[in-house]
């Protein structure tokens, strides 16, 4: 009989949607705030544990404020990166696109260069170690308006280390996409690639605006798009690919359960969705999980899994040239995998 759950586990992964805030460990942020000499609220680890339970999205945001504003060092990221990675690559993650919200800690006080450095060493530490592979996403924070959003664009034309995308994250329904048009427009002109987080905690119109106004390539979480039939039609169309992240969006109380995310209805639908974790550690999650989950709660077979995988290669930023290398040989780890499970 075939163990499906440690094949699913055995399967190769690419993740399009992480934060690296998001993924600091419970242990580690006791470290930071040692280490940062801050009166910790904070005594175990079972205390940042229960830190992590949300009542909706709204405070969901407000907790993950509290953390950001914990790192006070801007080579504490090295070890939050790596350790990104090294939970990734335990669930066989071969790639990932990593956000990270440079505004939120410069505004603290921190050195965009400085953080930026620190990143890459862990990911450059990490990839030694694990062979994992990682690209940075910036999320320009739509809170800080569309000309915070241009001052972090000339931060990146500066200095553009392992950079791909940008993004919009922070508060959906206060901050709309519109606004930021020209600065979309700017960030396309110097070869970034462009995406949004749209349908999380707004409707459908969210997710028009974004593409509309923003050109995006790729949306963040996309849930409210159930609500517009065309919608989910025009994704499908112009092969826009969703970045969903379902124990993020129960977590926060986007969705209900499990079994009514849309996740599984979008990729029948033909829709090109990806699987996510979103902030791992705040909702003690992983890939395996997520994985899993979808299974479990989904009905997702094995080859539909995998297909979630292709889904995130093809629709990620890596040169062409990489993305066809690493897809040949995701198919041959694949069918290998299929025999020796079989």
């Amino acid at each position: 009989m075939v163990d499906v759950e440690a094949l699913i586990r055995a399967l190769p992964k690419v993740e399009q949607h992480i934060h690296i805030v998001g993924s600091t460990r419970a242990e580690t942020l006791l470290w930071i705030l040692e280490e940062g000499g801050s009166k910790s609220p904070f005594e175990t680890v079972e205390d940042v544990r229960r830190f992590f339970q949300y009542r909706d999205f709204p405070h969901f945001i407000n907790v993950y404020m509290k953390v950001f504003r914990c790192i006070t060092r801007e080579s504490q990221f090295e070890r939050i990166t790596y350790e990104m990675l090294e939970d990734d690559a335990r669930c066989n993650v071969r790639y990932v696109e990593a956000s990270f919200s440079a505004p939120d800690h410069v505004r603290e006080g921190l050195d965009y260069g400085l953080m930026l450095d620190a990143i890459n060493r862990g990911v450059s530490h990490a990839h030694r170690d694990f062979g994992i592979q990682c690209n940075l996403r910036v999320d320009l924070v739509r809170n800080y308006g569309p000309n915070v959003g241009m001052q972090v664009l000339d931060w990146i034309e500066n200095k553009s280390d392992n950079i791909v995308s940008i993004d919009i994250g922070g508060s959906e329904e206060k901050f709309p996409p519109k606004p930021f048009a020209p600065v979309y427009q700017k960030a396309k002109e110097v070869g970034l690639h462009l995406v949004a987080h749209a349908g999380e905690a707004a409707g459908p119109e969210s997710i028009w605006d974004a593409i509309n106004y923003l050109n995006v390539e790729r949306i963040g979480h996309g849930v409210t798009a159930r609500q517009d039939p065309k919608l989910i039609a025009y994704l499908r169309k112009r092969d826009i690919a969703v970045e969903m992240c379902p124990t993020s969006n129960l977590r926060t109380g986007v969705i209900t359960s499990l079994q009514n995310h849309p996740i599984k209805t979008f990729f029948d639908k033909g829709v090109k969705v990806t699987v996510n974790t979103d902030d791992p550690s705040m909702f003690n999650t992983d890939m395996n999980n997520e994985y899993l989950q979808l299974h479990q709660q989904l009905n997702f077979t094995v080859s539909e899994l995998f297909e979630l995988t292709l889904n995130a290669l093809d629709s990620s930023f890596l040169p062409e040239t990489q993305k066809l290398q690493m897809h040949e040989s995701f198919m041959k780890e694949y069918r290998r995998l299929i025999d020796d499970f079989s």
